[in-house]
Order: C-alpha cells, then sequence, then structure tokens
C-alpha cells in the first residue's frame, strides 16, 4: 500500500499546527502504519518524537472514563436509564435555566429563568450530552478542590432535559464523582483496573508523568509554565489531574488498540450490545449526532469523521488528539499531537488535518 498520503499530509501541518505528531492506522487488527513525526519540543532541543511519546488525551480521555462505567451498568451496579441522583443525591431538586449557550440553527432558545428538576437527569443523559448541562465552567479560578466539586454538582441548566444536544464537560466530571461513589475508589484506580490494565494499555494513565516522557503543550500564564506531564485542561489540572472529562495521557499505538476493542465488539471488556448501545444514535441536534461518549459520523462535509463510512464513531481531544473507528472499513485511526502547544488559536487548522488525514486514510483502504 502507498502510504505517502498519510506523509504529506502531516508535514504540510508539522511545525506549523503541530510540533509533534503521532498516527497510528489499524485494520482488521493489524497494523499497517505507525509513525511518529517531530520533535518533542522544538523550543528544547532537537528530540524526535517516537512511539513511545506520551501526549495529553484531553477529551479523548473521555473514551475510557464511558467503558470504565459501562463495566459497572454490566454487572448491574447501576442502570444506564438510572436516575444520577440516587447515586449523588445533592445532584437534585429544582435549577434554574441560566445560560443560554448558542443553540443550533432552528432549535428554539432556551427558555432562561425556568425551572427545572435535575433529579429527572438519568446516565444515559451524561452519556449522550443531552442532559441540560452546560458545556464548561471555570472551575479552576475556585479556591479549593472541593468548592469545584460543589460547583459541578450545584450546576444551574442551559437548557430543559433531553431538549437539546451540548457536548458537556460537567456531565463526565459528575459521572466521574458518580463512579467514585459507586466504587469506593478514586477514578483512576477505577480507570486502571477496568479498563487499562485489562487491556494491556501501558502507556495510558492519568498524570502527572514524567515530563521525559511527555509531549508538552501550551505554555499556560495562570500557572506561569510550559505544561510538562501535567494536564492541559485547567479544569481537570484543578481536580488533582484526575476527571472524568481529561488528564489521561498515552500513546497512539496504545489508543488505536484501545479502539480496537470497539471493532471487537468490546471483546474483552464490554457486550456486543453495550457496543451496539454506545455507538447507535442517542441524540442529535442539527448534523451533531451522539452515541454513549462517542460522537457518531456527521453529514457535515467540514467534520473531521465525514470520509468515513456511517458507522463511524469516535471523538477529539482540544490538545490535538483523536480516534476513529470505522467499522465498515474495518479501520481505526489515532492520531494524537501537541497543536496547543503553539497556543489555542489554530484550531481551523487542526480541523484541515483531521479531514485530510481521514480522507488519505480512505483512499488508502478503498483503493487496497
Amino acid at each position: 500500500m502507498d502510504y505517502s498520503g498519510i506523509d504529506d499530509c502531516v508535514h504540510e501541518h508539522l511545525g506549523r499546527t503541530f510540533p509533534s505528531c503521532q498516527v497510528v492506522f489499524q485494520r482488521s487488527g493489524r497494523v499497517l502504519y505507525s509513525r511518529a513525526y517531530g520533535l518533542v519540543e522544538p523550543e528544547a532541543g532537537n528530540r524526535p518524537t517516537d512511539p513511545q511519546t506520551r501526549f495529553d488525551l484531553a477529551s479523548v480521555s473521555k473514551l475510557l472514563t464511558v467503558p470504565a462505567f459501562l463495566t459497572l451498568v454490566q454487572t448491574g451496579d447501576v442502570g444506564l436509564d438510572q436516575r444520577v441522583s440516587e447515586v449523588v443525591p445533592a445532584f437534585s431538586g429544582e435549577r434554574r435555566i441560566t445560560l443560554d449557550e448558542s443553540p443550533s440553527r432552528g432549535t428554539e432558545p432556551s427558555p432562561v429563568g425556568e425551572a427545572v428538576d435535575v433529579g429527572e437527569v438519568t446516565f444515559r443523559n451524561l452519556l449522550a450530552h443531552n442532559s441540560g448541562l452546560p458545556a464548561w465552567s471555570p472551575l479552576w479560578k475556585m479556591p479549593s478542590r472541593e468548592q469545584r466539586r460543589r460547583a459541578v454538582v450545584n450546576s444551574e441548566l442551559a437548557y430543559p432535559i433531553g431538549t437539546r444536544v451540548l457536548y458537556s464537560d460537567l456531565g463526565l466530571m459528575l459521572l466521574g464523582f458518580a463512579m467514585e461513589k459507586l466504587v469506593g475508589e478514586p477514578l483512576d484506580q477505577i480507570v486502571h483496573r477496568c479498563v487499562t490494565d485489562p487491556l494491556g494499555l501501558t502507556t495510558v494513565g492519568f498524570g502527572p508523568i514524567s515530563p521525559e516522557s511527555a509531549a508538552p503543550t501550551e505554555f499556560s500564564p495562570h500557572r506561569n509554565r510550559r505544561m510538562r506531564g501535567e494536564v492541559h485542561d485547567e479544569n481537570a489540572w484543578s481536580l488533582g489531574g484526575v476527571a472524568g472529562h481529561a488528564g489521561l495521557f498515552g500513546s497512539a499505538e496504545d489508543l488505536a488498540c484501545f479502539g480496537d476493542m470497539y471493532r471487537r465488539q468490546g471483546d474483552p471488556l464490554l457486550s456486543s450490545e453495550l457496543v451496539a448501545e454506545m455507538t447507535s444514535l442517542q441524540a442529535q441536534e442539527g448534523m451533531v449526532r451522539r452515541g454513549l461518549g462517542f460522537a457518531l459520523w456527521s453529514p457535515d462535509p467540514e467534520a473531521s469523521s465525514n470520509p468515513l463510512s456511517r458507522s463511524a464513531f469516535g471523538h477529539l481531544g482540544f490538545t490535538g488528539t483523536s480516534l476513529w473507528i470505522d467499522p465498515e472499513r474495518e479501520a481505526v485511526i489515532a492520531c494524537l499531537t501537541n497543536r496547543v502547544y503553539y497556543g489555542r488559536e489554530n484550531g481551523r487548522a487542526m480541523d484541515a488535518f483531521r479531514l485530510s488525514l481521514h480522507r488519505a486514510v480512505c483512499e488508502i483502504v478503498d483503493a487496497a
């Protein structure tokens, strides 16, 4: 196979959109392409990126929090349609809709001021991102970790439950808190025991990790340093580096191995029935389609998933990471970069890179 299309795509952005990159492409369980590109930290020498370099996975971390939770569903410890308030009693009672976060075109604005009983929110709502919770909140500005946790549990809403799809970090933070209450262990131990250890993902784990093994991310003004082996996401960092929405580090090779578990219909972690539930349409707003934890293929021609088959599912991370599984092509594509090394203003360039990378992989598979 000719993989020059992948190389060309990466080199077009290397040193401009991101300094460091790993791409792993599997098909039918076989690694067909695995390459590391660029320099780990251009400002600190010429050490090349290698396959063991660990990247801040950012929101791709959610993909490991969710199956850890679903192992608890599988054992009957919790139900997908169970109310979150049954596990986290403080997440109950009436809350005002105070945030009208821009709805998609054709969607009615949220009824600001209306009271909603958050006790009706289920775990399915959290996983499908239609719980009513806002996308984000600057929790890191609060003075203590306990205040930050309380702020998530006591959050006001952005829209009535189930009426919109709004990707929410707060929802996955709340899921992590619920898992800790259900199991009686810290979230990092749950994810390790339920996901990374059974799958042998030796590079995947919560930080902080050794700076020498990590691809650095952004220079953080409020932390007054470049983040090396510490989570880039401010809210995850303020929660001790362990949260349901972000905090994991890992390599593209291990991330692709994780993705291949879904190609195998969940073996050995989850039942095929649960995987089918995760990857089927649970909620939609405009061209945004959500499964449970996963983003699903989008008809938006500018979406990175669009070149893939319509059954594709995956996730993106703010630091420049992604994992996509294309069942029809039996393909897994893991791509890790540290695009925020250059700051947060290169999102469009990163979108263009992801789209062209997926087009290149599809051309390779379809030509085989």
